[in-house]
């Protein structure tokens, strides 16, 4: 009887040890956030977790032009640059699970909408190295314009979430404001940013 309890202790601390040896090796090579990344897509998949649309008819309060990041280009860019376009903007990070859970949706309606003049797609970085969100924009072949976070404070986009998305519309209201992940390939979504556009 001791045997069995024995061997099924041993069994058990096995088991455990090898579970938190795989959780070990994934933080250690980097490589938790892709695996809790995917398993989050893999729940945006099924559509549950959306963005909630306004009503077209909404009073949308005035929001910051003031924030200020950086181009690819070490350029200086501001959201007053943008005045007259609905700006779709999405603050995130490659240390994001979340935020690389969503990013194949972000970028699927990119994909959708890039030709279109009165809608920009302006994702800024929060990385502190920016050269790592280039890379992981090119590895993935997303061809997103992105951007470095350069202001001194957020203001109205401070978040304590990442990712947070803003709409803005093109008289320089706030639409939208999505803290968390969600799916934005969606033909409301579109429709949403398409009305805006052309009201």
């Amino acid at each position: 009887m001791n045997d069995k309890k024995d061997k099924t202790s041993k069994r058990t601390i096995i088991e455990w040890g090898i579970i938190i040896g795989v959780v070990a090796l994934l933080y250690v090579t980097g490589w938790h956030t892709q695996v809790i990344g995917t398993m989050q897509r893999g729940l945006l998949a099924t559509g549950l977790i959306k963005p909630s649309i306004p009503s077209m008819e909404q009073d949308f309060p005035m929001a910051s032009m003031d924030f200020n990041f950086a181009d690819e280009t070490g350029r200086m860019v501001s959201l007053s640059d943008f005045e007259g376009k609905v700006v779709f903007l999405n603050v995130w990070a490659t240390w994001c699970p979340p935020c690389i859970a969503e990013m194949p949706s972000i970028n699927a309606l990119y994909n959708k909408m890039k030709d279109s003049d009165r809608v920009s797609f302006v994702l800024v970085s929060m990385d502190e190295d920016f050269e790592k969100a280039v890379q992981f924009m090119e590895r993935r072949g997303f061809e997103m314009p992105v951007y470095h976070y350069r202001s001194r404070s957020r203001q109205a986009y401070e978040s304590t979430v990442i990712p947070t998305t803003y709409v803005l519309t093109k008289d320089g209201r706030l639409a939208l404001e999505k803290r968390g992940l969600a799916k934005y390939d969606t033909p409301e979504f579109r429709d949403f940013l398409i009305n805006l556009a052309e009201n």
